[in-house]
């Protein structure tokens, strides 16, 4: 998904410290990870969830993108 700039929520900064997901490992996956599944219709922004793999771990993350082109990360 192509993002200007990456927003993280405070919940998804939490989700990544339980987990152990480095905030590089989320901007890889945003970058680089394939759409499983769009939210059109999700408000504010239309999202998708992501799913992607850094090193040997499988991560999801569900990102929210602005007609401006920025990205809210909402979890991981």
């Amino acid at each position: 998904m192509e993002c200007k700039t990456l927003h993280f929520s405070r919940h998804a900064f939490e989700r990544m410290f339980q987990r152990g997901v480095e905030p590089s490992a989320v901007v890889h996956i945003v970058a680089e990870a394939e759409i499983i599944f769009e939210y059109s219709d999700d408000k504010p922004y239309p999202s998708a969830l992501l799913l992607g793999s850094y090193g040997k771990q499988a991560i999801h993350v569900v990102v929210a993108r602005s007609t401006a082109g920025e990205c809210h990360l909402a979890v991981c």
